[in-house]
């Protein structure tokens, strides 16, 4: 099974003390069959480092191994998501009161028929409206 995962699955992995059984059992299906992400994904990532080393929550050799550990997992980038942005992607924000942002992993997901791992809430509610399948609780 491959899915799609978003950066909140992801930085729940990279910070130890979020990891969970979920999480964990996400990332051992990204290790056996990878995953895809939208092309903002890496940003969001390694935002969410970035905001991390200013709240002194890790150091950046601690942002720098996480993201080399990332680069090692069979992660594929899908190169349609700008193709989508301003048409499907706005439409399924617009419908769910998403940010553009959220919506893409949405689009991405209901566009591959593949599952979703998101910790986010109102991401998880659009995607049970559209009937895909949820993983991250």
């Amino acid at each position: 099974m491959s899915l799609i995962i978003d950066s909140s699955v992801t930085l729940a992995w990279i910070y130890h003390d979020e990891r969970s059984p979920p999480i964990e059992r996400i990332f051992d299906i990204v290790t056996e069959t990878g995953a895809w992400v939208p092309a903002i994904w890496r940003l969001e990532v390694a935002n969410g480092l970035q905001q991390g080393i200013r709240r002194r929550r890790i150091d950046k050799a601690y942002r720098d191994q996480a993201l080399a550990d990332l680069i090692d997992l069979k992660i594929d980038i899908d190169p349609d998501t700008h193709a989508f942005a301003w048409s499907d992607t706005v439409d399924l924000a617009d419908r769910f009161k998403l940010t553009l942002y959220d919506a893409c992993y949405l689009e991405l997901a209901q566009r591959r028929g593949l599952p979703l791992a998101t910790l986010d809430g109102d991401l998880r509610a659009a995607s049970s409206s559209l009937g895909l399948q949820l993983l991250g609780d």
